[in-house]
């Protein structure tokens, strides 16, 4: 499981937040890209998306990473619904944000 994050949309102190990702959750990683949704973020996200592997974002509302990610989940082979986990973490604290993480993958492992 991965955990990238839109860095525009990240609770108050970004570097705290991803950290306790990485180092307290039961990730592969955790990164934070700036925004996902411009070419860049397409550009990455070509790079990154492999099939079998679900990736949770924290970042704005899942409705819009739906729809501004479903094109390169599509390109990966991925099912944008069954494989992405999209959580919105905006205007989080740092510990309401890792909280919304922390139980979006407890949802996953069932």
């Amino acid at each position: 499981m991965f955990v990238p994050v839109n860095a525009l949309v990240l609770p108050k102190c970004i570097w705290d937040f991803i950290n306790q990702v990485r180092v307290e959750l039961p990730v592969q990683y955790g990164f934070i890209h700036p925004q996902l949704c411009e070419e860049d973020g397409d550009r990455f996200l070509a790079d990154f998306l492999k099939s079998h592997r679900k990736l949770v974002v924290g970042a704005c509302a899942p409705n819009m990473q739906r729809k501004m990610l479903k094109d390169a989940f599509k390109e990966a082979g991925l099912d944008i619904n069954t494989d992405l986990v999209s959580i919105d973490i905006r205007d989080m604290t740092t510990a309401d944000a890792v909280k919304k993480v922390e139980e979006a993958l407890e949802k996953m492992e069932g």
